[in-house]
């Protein structure tokens, strides 16, 4: 595994070092610029347009660290349940290893677009495409309608999300969530109970804050809040195909010692 992690890194960094001897600008300077400056871009109607490649926004590690809470204050706002859950989890039974969805509000380190649609007038949809795991999607209903009862829902790993506009935030209402995925790698619980509301708001050209606010009744003494800021990618990056399969070990069964699990290899 070293070997391939080796190989991978030198023939991510020869096209870098190409554009370096050549005198153009490098991906990784590019990169160091941070995001891009100017103002909010806009769609005909004036809605303000989300479009482009972003990364960050929502938990990855640690949902209270990265969402702005104080340490410990999750921990304290856990129910008895929750507590025993989070105690019973590790790593390597991330659901996120075997390619299963990461749910809301988390992202992956790869990157994400949305999608409004028609763009001409009034999006009737909004979609959320991932690049990470099972190249997945979320669809937001923005025609104004409600959320059936929750009792008609399946449970899902993205839940059932309505959407509308208030002034320049993007507002995402969303229940019908099963209870299997993390919050973050910490294996931080919810329940089917589970209701959230993203606040997306595009700041600036190159970045967008997104406020969570999060219910679980069964898990958590009262409503959780976190702030994460996603960052708008250079110029020419798009979403790369990402293929991942549950529980997928194709390739790995002639690796000595490899974990599907963990993505380790005992030495």
């Amino acid at each position: 595994m070293k070997k391939l992690f080796v190989l991978a890194l030198v023939v991510s960094i020869v096209p870098v070092l190409a554009d370096a001897q050549g005198g153009g600008p490098s991906i990784s300077t590019q990169r160091r610029k941070g995001p891009p400056e100017g103002p909010v871009p806009r769609l005909p109607d004036g809605t303000v347009d989300l479009s482009g490649v972003w990364v960050g926004g929502g938990p990855i590690n640690d949902i209270e660290r990265e969402g702005g809470m104080k340490p410990g204050t999750l921990d304290a706002l856990m129910t008895p349940k929750a507590k025993a859950i989070l105690a019973s989890r590790d790593v390597t039974q991330e659901p996120h290893n075997r390619c299963l969805p990461m749910g809301v509000p988390r992202v992956t380190p790869f990157p994400y677009r949305f999608v409004q649609t028609p763009t001409h007038r009034a999006a009737t949809h909004l979609f959320i495409l991932h690049e990470g795991n099972i190249h997945s999607y979320r669809q937001v209903f923005m025609d104004g309608r409600k959320h059936p009862p929750i009792e008609e829902l399946d449970p899902t790993w993205y839940g059932h999300s309505i959407g509308w506009w208030e002034k320049d935030t993007l507002v995402i209402d969303t229940i019908g969530f099963n209870d299997k995925f993390w919050f973050d790698r910490r294996g931080t619980p919810h329940s089917e109970q589970l209701h959230i509301v993203e606040r997306w708001t595009r700041t600036s050209l190159g970045t967008m804050e997104n406020r969570v606010t999060m219910t679980d009744p069964e898990m958590f003494t009262r409503p959780l809040e976190f702030v994460f800021t996603a960052t708008l990618s250079p110029p020419g990056d798009e979403l790369l195909e990402y293929i991942c399969q549950e529980n997928n070990q194709y390739g790995q069964q002639t690796i000595p010692g490899f974990n599907p699990a963990t993505g380790e290899t005992k030495k």
